[in-house]
């Protein structure tokens, strides 16, 4: 910068002197000039990639811009927000955990709540939600948070009340999340809080400390129940299909004798009917046959004799050894064992 200067009479005698008026003027300009540069670049801002950027221009709600760098005007005309839209939000109810120790502390005046069958229930719970919609999370509900805490609250104790004390202790709690959960939301829509709720989570459920003992040994009870149950189901498991094989082989089995006597049956029925007829052709014959193959089922040890006689006959005369004694001296052929 040019430094002005300016010529000052010191009584017959002249001097030039730097302009300090002037000087201070172009300093007072540059220095405006400097600030208000300063000033908008202010404006300069960078979102996160897990946030979302609300500009408000004198306080009113006017666009969202997404992560990077991005410009708006500089204090007081606008200003930016930034929620993070992605975070999981939680918080306790019925106790609070101490982040630094990792010790719980219990808060029975949230805890304590009543059933449908009219018993009290100690009941902590974790909630986690995150920002579905940053405009209404930011400028719809004043305290988002102590909203979410106190909707929360009231809806565990309706659902905890239409249950009773056994469904809350052991298989209702899955339903009691379920059904919280869905209510939670409704509620919280209706105020349009701008959040989802992702998990209500039940951490202890328990009866209070007065009567504990005896809900624990109605459960052990019940458990033992239910062991005995499982034993006798898996003994009939075990041994009813082997039951039923039995019977069912035996079944087979019998229908196999039945069948088996019914087809001996039928040939000793058609042999008779053969012999029956070779009876009625020659009956003498059919006897004497019939004879033969009784004396060889009767004594099959026994040493045979064909006799054969000088008459001739069409009949084989068979005797034992010890019965050889005709009135006529034969003629015999020993034969072992057979006719």
């Amino acid at each position: 910068m040019k430094i002005p200067y300016k010529t000052v009479a010191f009584g017959t005698d002249t001097m030039r002197v730097p302009d300090i008026g002037a000087i201070l003027r172009r300093s007072g300009f540059w220095l405006i000039a400097l600030v208000i540069l300063l000033w908008l670049a202010t404006g300069i801002h960078v979102i996160g990639p897990d946030e979302v950027g609300i500009i408000r221009t004198f306080g009113k709600y006017t666009r969202i811009e997404k992560s990077g760098l991005n410009y708006r005007l500089p204090w007081p005309i606008e200003r930016v927000d930034r929620p993070r839209i992605t975070e999981i939000k939680r918080f306790e109810i019925g106790f609070r955990m101490n982040r630094q120790t990792g010790k719980y502390i219990d808060k029975p005046e949230e805890s304590l709540m009543l059933t449908g069958s009219l018993n009290i229930v100690d009941m902590d719970l974790i909630v986690q939600y995150k920002i579905k919609d940053p405009v209404r999370y930011l400028f719809r509900v004043r305290d988002v948070p102590t909203t979410v805490r106190l909707a929360t609250e009231a809806v565990i104790r309706q659902v905890v009340g239409q249950h009773t004390i056994d469904e809350a202790l052991t298989t209702g709690k899955g339903l009691i999340q379920t059904e919280s959960m869905k209510m939670l939301q409704e509620i919280l829509d209706s105020y349009e809080c701008g959040v989802t709720v992702t998990q209500v989570q039940l951490q202890d459920v328990l009866p209070p400390d007065e009567v504990a003992e005896a809900f624990r040994e109605v459960a052990s009870a019940k458990e033992d129940k239910s062991r005995l149950i499982n034993e006798a189901q898996g003994y009939a498991n075990e041994n009813v299909p082997k039951a039923r094989g039995k019977a069912a082989q035996m079944i087979l089995e019998a229908e196999a004798d039945s069948a088996q006597r019914v087809k001996r049956s039928q040939g000793e029925a058609e042999n008779f009917m053969a012999v029956m007829r070779a009876y009625k052709r020659a009956p003498e014959v059919t006897r004497k046959r019939m004879l033969l193959e009784t004396m060889e089922q009767v004594l099959p040890g026994l040493q045979k004799y064909i006799v054969q006689t000088d008459k001739g006959s069409d009949l084989v005369n068979v005797i034992g050894s010890s019965l050889l004694k005709t009135e006529e001296q034969p003629k015999a052929k020993t034969e072992g064992g057979s006719k």
